[in-house]
């Protein structure tokens, strides 16, 4: 169960990441700020965005914590 809520807050937090990018990216758009940057650099950019994303969502997962009883009998 911990699994599956994990993984959910890990989408969450993926699609959440994705709307503040695109959002950020149509404001400077439409502010003209875009015009000036050449279009390599936009998109090594968004590459390197969105791979701090993934890594910001994979840190803030919760571990999965399993532990290993044993029995004397």
């Amino acid at each position: 169960m911990l699994h599956q809520s994990g993984m959910k807050y890990l989408k969450l937090y993926l699609v959440g990441y994705f709307v503040l990018l695109i959002g950020a990216g149509l404001a400077l758009w439409q502010a003209g700020v875009l015009d000036d940057i050449p279009g390599i650099w936009l998109a090594i950019g968004m590459i390197v965005a969105v791979g701090f994303g993934i890594m910001l969502a994979v840190a803030s997962t919760p571990r999965a914590v399993t532990t290993t009883t044993t029995r004397d009998v």
